[in-house]
């Protein structure tokens, strides 16, 4: 039997809603709308849905606007029906319910990721904790004390055991024997880079070796070390090792690719800051097309690095990618539709209403306060007095009549420039909404219904001047 679905709305977006669902065809579930009796359905709340909505019989879900900010499971228990939460806009719908009306999984990944903090040694053992708990909170599964050429670390195995203590699991990463076996006797759990030649250090320690070529690029000697820790019965990684662009990246995917038909069973790493770190372009992408390779290739551990300003979100951006990635491959699916945390400059679908949705819109304006959405004609900027249309913001302030109302020109000064650059961008834009910006700029999460009704009481208060 079909699933019933009931979704929850307001006046402005309820005929928009009935099209696309309409639109969808034939579905694996069958839906009901609701308007519950407010204008913009940011503003419903736990009270109102609770006094005006009366639940349909057999209805097995009900899915409420991604604005709506409040407890879903007292709703939940109230009704006695599960409460979730969908997209923000209406023409995210199909890709929510592109799965039999459920939201991607991405709870789920099958990679680890190393983060590396490439000036270790400078940093004291309280400043490598602070450094090492915002990695694990961003996404690190184990921190890497990256150890510095002809640079003392006297403080390495302490900071290992401090490190430790919190639970925190601890690669040293090293070219000096000493250091690694620092590291090791101080209870790291990954030792990087160890090729055919240091490898007896892993022999006498639990630390899991990370096992490189003795020769850049050369296979044969990472496999002369693979077979040894084979031998040596020890659990162990292998790292073909990444090469930056124009100086040996082409060939150093070529040995990934044959690294795996060699070694089918062998743990891999791959090192993806030579190309984040080393690359004028935004890691986003990077990250997502390394992830892609990584996970075709089954390469479960990643060594990420975050040196250079633009690479900021590098860690929160491969833990995004290793769960989309993760998810489209269960699916056997493209990575798209997944989530729009990758994609920081533009959007795949900028506007969420067509010109004809706008038009529409605007004709059924009857109050002053001024509506501001993007389409691909430009900025749209309405009310009952007239609606206009520009591609500079500039353009519209002179038809607003609010010259001598500062408050409220600021307020419309600051949305049309945040819509022209959203569409310049080809970016979303929301009124009353910040610009999203992915992974590469998180908002905090706030009280949504809060900052609407504040949006809407300003444009009321200078809309009726």
């Amino acid at each position: 039997m079909a699933e019933r679905l009931v979704f929850l709305t307001g006046h402005l977006a309820k005929a928009r809603l009935e099209r696309l669902l309409a639109g969808l065809g034939e579905t694996e579930f069958s839906w009901e709308i609701i308007d519950i009796g407010v204008k913009v359905a940011a503003l419903m709340t736990e009270e109102i849905i609770k006094r005006r909505l009366n639940m349909p019989e057999g209805a097995d879900r009900v899915i409420v606007p991604g604005r709506y900010r409040g407890d879903l499971d007292r709703l939940s228990a109230h009704f006695n029906v599960p409460f979730v939460r969908g997209p923000d806009e209406i023409a995210d719908l199909p890709a929510f319910l592109g799965r039999a009306g459920e939201p991607p999984d991405l709870s789920r990944h099958d990679m680890r990721i190393f983060a590396e903090i490439v000036d270790a040694p400078m940093l004291s053992v309280a400043g490598l904790l602070a450094r090492a708990r915002v990695l694990v909170e961003a996404g690190a599964d184990v921190v890497d004390l990256g150890c510095l050429p002809e640079t003392p670390f006297p403080l390495l195995g302490e900071a290992v055991r401090a490190l430790k203590a919190e639970g925190i699991s601890v690669s040293v990463d090293s070219a000096n024997f000493e250091e690694l076996k620092t590291g090791a006797e101080a209870g790291a759990d990954y030792l990087l880079s160890l090729n055919e030649e240091t490898l007896p250090l892993a022999f006498d320690h639990p630390a899991v070796p990370v096992l490189i070529p003795s020769v850049p690029g050369d296979l044969d000697s990472l496999g002369r070390a693979i077979e040894a820790a084979h031998k040596a019965g020890i659990a162990f990684i292998a790292d073909p090792v990444l090469d930056p662009i124009h100086f040996g990246f082409a060939a150093s995917l070529g040995r990934f690719i044959e690294a795996r038909r060699r070694w089918p069973d062998v743990e891999l790493l791959m090192g993806t800051g030579n190309l984040t770190e080393l690359t004028d372009a935004d890691t986003s992408g990077i990250t997502a097309i390394l992830a892609g390779l990584c996970s075709e290739l089954g390469v479960r551990n990643v060594l990420v690095v975050h040196v250079s300003p633009h690479t900021v979100r590098t860690v929160e951006e491969h833990d995004l990618a290793r769960r989309i990635l993760f998810a489209a491959r269960a699916d056997g699916a493209l990575p798209r539709d997944y989530h729009p945390g990758l994609l920081q400059v533009h959007d795949r679908k900028p506007y969420v209403a067509t010109l004809e949705d706008i038009e529409a819109l605007a004709a059924s304006v009857r109050d002053a306060n001024f509506r501001i959405m993007t389409a691909e004609d430009g900025i749209h900027i309405f009310n009952s007095k007239g609606h206009a249309v520009a591609t500079d913001a500039f353009e519209l302030f002179a038809g607003l009549g609010v010259e001598n109302d500062g408050a409220h020109a600021f307020y419309l000064g600051a949305e049309l420039m945040k819509a022209e650059i959203a569409w310049r961008l080809g970016k979303r834009y929301a009124q009353d909404e910040p610009l999203a910006w992915g992974v590469a700029a998180p908002a905090p999460e706030a009280d949504r219904t809060r900052l609407a009704e504040a949006g809407h009481t300003l444009r009321a208060k200078k809309g009726d001047k």
